[in-house]
């Protein structure tokens, strides 16, 4: 009974977190986040802060400038005093105070050139409370095997401290915008050579690829041209929070490999990326992690 009572608590707890996300440009009040979980608005605040370690304001905050950071790093189009009313703020200088103080750097200075690891670390607590209720429970029924066709791929690599991946996105995202490469008609891989948390950062390993038939000449953007080859592989679908498929991986190892009786092919576990934020909420992001089978 007490384990029913606490998955229904969590759930509630778990809307609570989707309608935040869902609702970043509207007036997240305490009455409407409340009443969303058909919690009591006396209480709320509390059990909240007890869940997740942040309050409900400092949550919506962080989610708001998360999504701002991503279309200042990454959305050329969007102006700064769009991105600042967007993200809850009347005038782009109150916007831009709390993000410096948040981050260290103005907007206008990080979308020139933003320094990743402070704003890594700023994430932390949002990344957290999320994690204690996001542990999604995967089944064997969430996995398909399926023979996958060769792919060819335009590769940008990156070799070095994960801290500093989001330089290296911005580049991959800067060359395939140029070449014409959307991710609508173009596919979106990462292949990882490494694990997500090397002993040493230095040898974190990760492919950034696009699906591409275009011939790669030598140029400027270190792109290589690739294949990721085809063949059985057994794939299991992530929805939402898909920042992290270390959870997913895991299962797949851990869980499903060793009962499969199937045996891994000579080839890294990789995902694709169906839609990704900031195009759509963090909760209705869709990746597909592939685990390479022999046949």
């Amino acid at each position: 009974m007490m384990k029913a009572a606490l998955q229904n608590y969590q759930a509630r707890m778990r809307r609570v977190l989707d309608y935040i996300d869902r609702h970043l440009d509207s007036d997240l009040d305490l009455d409407a986040v409340s009443g969303v979980a058909a919690f009591s608005k006396f209480h709320f605040h509390r059990q909240f802060t007890a869940t997740f370690g942040l309050s409900v304001h400092r949550y919506v905050q962080l989610a708001r400038l998360k999504r701002a950071s991503y279309r200042l790093a990454y959305v050329d189009a969007d102006s700064v005093t769009d991105i600042a009313m967007d993200a809850g703020y009347d005038a782009p200088d109150a916007f831009a105070r709390a993000f410096r103080q948040r981050f260290g750097q103005s907007p206008s200075s990080f979308r020139k050139s933003p320094e990743w690891e402070p704003w890594l670390a700023a994430f932390g607590p949002l990344d957290n409370a999320r994690s204690k209720l996001m542990q999604k429970t995967f089944t064997a029924d969430d996995v398909t095997i399926r023979d996958v066709p060769a792919t060819r791929v335009a590769i940008m690599e990156h070799r070095g401290d994960p801290a500093t991946l989001g330089a290296t996105i911005q580049r991959f995202i800067a060359w395939r915008k140029a070449a014409g490469l959307h991710p609508k008609t173009n596919p979106t891989f990462t292949v990882w050579r490494s694990e997500r948390r090397p002993a040493s950062p230095a040898a974190y390993s990760v492919d950034l690829c696009v699906g591409t038939d275009q011939q790669i000449g030598p140029n400027d953007d270190g792109i290589k041209a690739g294949e990721i080859p085809g063949g059985r592989c057994a794939v299991l679908r992530v929805v939402g929070y898909t920042d992290n498929l270390e959870p997913a991986a895991l299962f797949l190892y851990r869980d499903w490999l060793p009962e499969s009786g199937e045996e891994a092919r000579d080839f890294p576990i990789y995902c694709q990326r169906l839609s990704m934020f900031p195009e759509v909420p963090e909760h209705e992001t869709v990746a597909d992690l592939f685990l390479p089978l022999k046949s």
